[in-house]
């Protein structure tokens, strides 16, 4: 077998470079623009681009799309980072792309990390509005393990040397990636490096290399599976219980198993209204705060935030009054969907309306004394019907003797 070295004239290419897509048909992902009809393929294929932005994470193939355009489109191709070139190279650029238009070739000009021209780091409003702007999406992880299995088998990537390895660890790599292609294929590309060879030169890859090359052990899961189902289940269950050792615990067991933090920030903000609801009404600005932080700094900083999260949600006062409320509330709006408004509770924006009694006998709470009124509100159907039941935990112990107060006062009047 056709060994690489180190020490050899030319060294082997990258495979996420030997494997880039030469061509729309080998491009993976990005379905929803480019697929069959899709509106940026019919603009690749017409030769009809335009000026446009991509935006999308890393490792989804934004500069190989540009590349496949400037193939396709037969226009020279020029790129540079805006994170390393100014206005000096911007001009050059410029000046060459004249010449070649002079001479009837198109250019094509990629700017990687276009937004760092600006020192707010964002694009702004002048340029957006004379592009088209493309969102191309995280790959899916079935999506990257296809990928992966194409470079075990293509004889442009592993497709020579005989590797054995699982679709489980594909599946690994493909959860640990993220997303990013890039990523997975570089991870590939280590393992197999490091993978065990057999006398005639096969390699196989083990679980422990495979461990060892992403510094991940038993925690990776499939993000899709019962395990993330699972995980997820303890830390809400454990911030239930007022357990923060055990809910820090299933926090770092998702974390460090490459699982997204904004999902986990999704999810606290979820627990923060249908277990402590008010009787903590803090509880929700922390998780906000949180899953914004999760959204400015990413992983790692920001697993700081999300485990002040989950220590706040598991040693608040717990309530679940908001969601039963809903959840009671919702099974009388489903059965009485045609239930109308009362009259006295319709908006009335023209004369007909008020001439046929929309609005009549409401009454502006701010108009009285103690900004109450004995006003229906519930359909008839309903009337008398309660949904919220506060608790005696935290301040919904207070906002319960609100209630109390408020009803005691209309059965009055």
């Amino acid at each position: 077998m056709e060994q690489f070295s180190l020490f050899s004239k030319e060294a082997p290419q990258p495979l996420a470079a030997r494997l880039r897509p030469q061509n729309l048909d080998e491009f993976v992902g990005q379905t929803h623009l480019l697929g069959p009809g899709k509106v940026l393929r019919r603009l690749i294929e017409s030769d009809q681009v335009s000026s446009m932005i991509f935006w999308g994470p890393p490792g989804v193939g934004k500069t190989t799309l540009a590349r496949i355009i400037a193939n396709r489109t037969k226009s020279a191709f020029i790129d540079f980072s805006a994170v390393t070139s100014g206005i000096r190279e911007i001009r050059t650029v410029m000046q060459q792309a004249e010449e070649n238009r002079r001479y009837g070739d198109r250019t094509i000009l990629f700017v990687d990390e276009i937004h760092r021209f600006n020192k707010s780091f964002e694009i702004n409003g002048a340029l957006l509005s004379r592009c088209k702007v493309f969102v191309l999406q995280a790959l899916k992880t079935e999506e990257l393990v296809g990928l992966l299995r194409r470079a075990v088998t293509d004889p442009k990537g592993f497709g020579k040397e005989h590797v054995n390895i699982t679709d489980e660890m594909l599946n690994m790599i493909a959860v640990f990636s993220n997303g990013d292609a890039r990523s997975a294929l570089s991870t590939l590309e280590m393992v197999v490096l490091n993978g065990d060879m057999d006398e005639v030169g096969n390699i196989t890859v083990t679980r422990e290399t495979l461990e060892q090359c992403i510094s991940k052990k038993s925690l990776l899961y499939d993000k899709n599976g019962e395990e993330h189902y699972n995980l997820i289940s303890a830390l809400h269950k454990s911030m239930r219980n007022s357990d923060p050792d055990a809910a820090v615990y299933w926090l770092a067991r998702m974390l460090e198993a490459g699982e997204d933090p904004l999902y986990i920030a999704r999810r606290v903000t979820r627990f923060a209204s249908e277990d402590v609801g008010l009787a903590d009404p803090h509880a929700i600005e922390i998780a906000v705060a949180a899953y914004q932080a999760c959204h400015f700094i990413g992983m790692p900083e920001c697993s700081v935030h999300l485990t002040e999260a989950v220590v706040y949600m598991s040693m608040a006062p717990k309530s679940n009054a908001m969601d039963v409320a809903y959840l009671e509330a919702k099974q009388d709006a489903l059965k009485q969907l045609d239930e109308p408004v009362p009259l006295n509770i319709r908006n009335a924006p023209t004369g007909l309306m008020k001439d046929l009694g929309y609005g009549k006998g409401y009454k502006y709470a701010h108009d009285y004394e103690d900004k109450l009124t004995s006003m229906q509100c519930l359909p008839d159907s309903l009337l008398g019907r309660e949904y919220f039941r506060p608790t005696e935990q935290g301040l919904e112990a207070k906002y319960k003797k609100r209630l109390e107060e408020i009803k005691a006062w209309k059965k009055e009047h």
